[in-house]
């Protein structure tokens, strides 16, 4: 088992891999657009995802977004989107991929990694935890505004 930073050479291994993590949230499937906006981020430079590869195919990803907090005046990271596929499961990579992206982040400089799921979504939830992340927005709500 390798983890890589993607690269475009890997867009169809995390689009598939995409494609599926949006399935998860009940998005239908389309491959085609998870391609482009795989490449897009890619090509842009404007998201990191590392990509876990076991014989040549790929079995997870996370994608991250860098990002600031203004209030602490520091560099932060959003993790926004960590999937394995169903037939890697179970072998402790999703935490192989956090741990990767931790030390990762820490070269890089930021002070924080931030995160958010889904309410029933314990075992992530679970696996947050026992990296040591801590359940921070009990006091906020969470807003979103569509722009379409």
């Amino acid at each position: 088992m390798e983890i890589v930073t993607a690269e475009l050479c890997h867009v169809d291994d995390v689009a598939r891999l995409f494609n599926l993590y949006r399935e998860f949230y009940e998005c239908a499937s389309d491959v085609v657009l998870a391609k482009k906006f795989i490449g897009d981020r890619i090509k842009n430079n404007e998201s990191t995802i590392f990509l876990a590869v076991d014989r040549g195919v790929g079995c997870g990803f996370i994608q991250l977004y860098p990002s600031f907090c203004s209030v602490d005046a520091v560099k932060i990271y959003i993790l926004y989107d960590l999937y394995v596929d169903a037939d890697c499961r179970r072998a402790g990579l999703a935490e192989k991929l956090m741990r990767h992206t931790t030390e990762w982040a820490k070269e890089q400089g930021a002070a924080r990694l931030d995160l958010l799921t889904a309410k029933d979504n314990t075992a992530a939830q679970s696996l947050y935890e026992k990296l040591g992340y801590k359940v921070t927005l009990e006091d906020f709500y969470a807003y979103s505004l569509n722009l379409s």
